[in-house]
């Protein structure tokens, strides 16, 4: 129940925090306009940030536009997706990157219209080089072929390699820092990294933001 609470874009359309996964969305929608981006990456500087209900509830606000949307959980040291969603994790990535599992086999769809989740599947020993293979610049290239959006979840940037990797190969990259837990520096080290490695970075999204009801979008959440 606690991971189902992360999905409030779904279970709670009208709350302010619902409206405010929105305003990300469009803003994302916004920041490219000679191309959509299409590929986005969810990271964070460290754990504990929220990266993960930020992936999940971008996935989920894409797909109640309409669009086909595919969340991809490409931790693949310490996935969480199939528990917010409630799904196994027999396979997923680590199975379509290593040939073992066709991409249409491996996803399953959610119960939210047009969204679809690839876990992470089998957690493997080498996640870094399976990041960088052949094999992923191929699945995206599958996956582009059948979801107008695919999100990944990724791990922190401070911790393994893996975001660096994976962020020159999508469209953007968002970095989800937490306030008064992250600090400073740690949100600049990781900033400083993804764009050393040519990452697109569109932004950041502050969570954990304690807020009061005299905020205006309250206001407008609640009627």
């Amino acid at each position: 129940m606690d991971n189902r609470r992360k999905l409030v874009s779904a279970l709670d359309p009208k709350s302010p925090i619902t409206e405010q996964y929105r305003t990300i969305r469009t803003n994302i929608q916004f920041a490219s306009v000679d191309k959509e981006l299409s590929t986005l990456m969810v990271t964070s500087a460290g754990p504990g940030d929220g990266k993960s209900t930020t992936a999940a509830n971008l996935a989920v606000t894409f797909a109640q536009q309409g669009r086909k949307v595919l969340l991809v959980d490409a931790d693949l040291r310490k996935p969480t997706v199939h528990y917010t969603f409630n799904l196994t994790n027999t396979f997923g990535l680590t199975s379509v990157l290593t040939k073992q599992r066709p991409l249409e086999e491996a996803y399953v769809e959610s119960s939210i219209s047009g969204l679809s989740i690839l876990s992470s599947g089998p957690i493997p020993p080498n996640p870094a080089e399976l990041l960088s293979s052949v094999s992923m610049d191929t699945f995206l290239k599958h996956a582009m072929e059948q979801f107008e959006h695919v999100i990944f979840d990724t791990p922190p940037v401070l911790a393994v390699a893996d975001a660096q990797i994976l962020s020159n190969k999508c469209d953007g990259v968002i970095l989800v820092v937490s306030s008064g837990k992250t600090e400073i520096e740690e949100a600049a080290k990781a900033r400083d990294m993804l764009i050393a490695s040519q990452g697109k970075l569109l932004g950041a999204v502050l969570n954990n933001k304690k807020l009061t009801e005299s905020n205006y979008y309250y206001y407008y959440g609640q009627k």
